[in-house]
């Protein structure tokens, strides 16, 4: 019972990093139709930021806030400089920008930080829980994770700029009508989803490693968890991705071992398109012709 337990502890703590990176894929799905397989690219270059500016002797918390902003004007600058110039293309069109990105973006972080293995400190990493069921950095990632999803829930439900955000996502044409600059919302969504990634990234690495490769499979549980809850369902990413963690964690303790998670994650994503395509919390897109 106890390993039962602890299994699905750390399951929602891997869950919880899921959502965060999961929501940000739900968010770019929402404004483009597409998924931007370079999200979890994007989370590697603001891990290895914060990697630099911890390593440069900065404080934790402090190298956090700085990371956190550069992900934001990043995450606008690749709206701006590249994804607006496709807005219009074909669908076809945007799925090479978005795996042009992800390979330039991998590239350069071999190229600037090499492709070496590197330690990454937790903030939490002297505490204890005083239980063995989870660890510190577990119940950490817990805990950001869900206070994060959290704001982001207040934002986009009680805030004017937030429902701004999802009018222009909804409808633009109508936005425009009632005054809402489209694309500079867009491009505010494209920040907001730059910050959920490089926060999960940060999140996992101490459990992990730093290097290039680092979030390839963390993206496609992300991809998971955003398929099993809705594309189309902020909150459903959220509980998806709580579910997969769950799921995954137990599948790999009791069942297939965790050489085929990966492979889990894939049969997860196969069940869904063909049991339910709008995942648990979606809705079916009606368009009206």
């Amino acid at each position: 019972m106890d390993l039962f337990l602890q299994q699905t502890l750390a399951g929602i703590s891997n869950g919880a990093i899921y959502a965060a990176l999961a929501l940000a894929l739900v968010m770019i799905f929402n404004t483009t139709g597409h998924i931007n397989f370079a999200q979890g690219e994007m989370a590697l270059l603001g891990t290895y930021i914060a990697w630099t500016l911890l390593a440069a002797g900065l404080p934790y918390w402090l190298a956090f806030v700085i990371t956190v902003v550069a992900a934001f004007i990043f995450g606008v600058s690749v709206d701006r400089l590249v994804i607006r110039r496709f807005r219009n293309a074909p669908h076809l069109a945007l799925v090479v920008v978005f795996v042009g990105l992800l390979l330039a973006f991998n590239a350069t972080a071999g190229w600037i930080w090499g492709f070496t293995i590197k330690d990454f400190p937790s903030p939490v990493s002297g505490l204890s829980t005083g239980t063995i069921l989870i660890g510190a950095h577990s119940l950490f990632a817990i805990l950001v994770s869900l206070g994060l999803l959290s704001l982001l829930f207040l934002f986009f439900r009680f805030t004017l700029l937030g429902l701004a955000m999802r009018a222009a996502a909804r409808n633009p044409a109508s936005a425009r009508l009632l005054g809402i600059r489209v694309e500079r919302m867009l491009a505010l969504g494209w920040g907001l989803a730059s910050i959920l990634g490089t926060v999960a990234g940060l999140l996992i690495a101490p459990v992990t490693y730093l290097e290039p490769g680092m979030m390839m499979s963390v993206l496609l549980y992300a991809f998971a968890s955003a398929m099993l809850g809705g594309m189309n369902s902020p909150g459903g990413a959220v509980l998806g991705g709580l579910l997969f963690g769950v799921l995954e964690n137990l599948a790999g303790t009791y069942l297939i071992g965790n050489d085929l998670k990966l492979s889990f994650a894939l049969a997860v994503v196969v069940t869904v398109l063909v049991i339910r395509p709008n995942g648990l919390f979606g809705r079916p897109d009606v368009k009206r012709v």
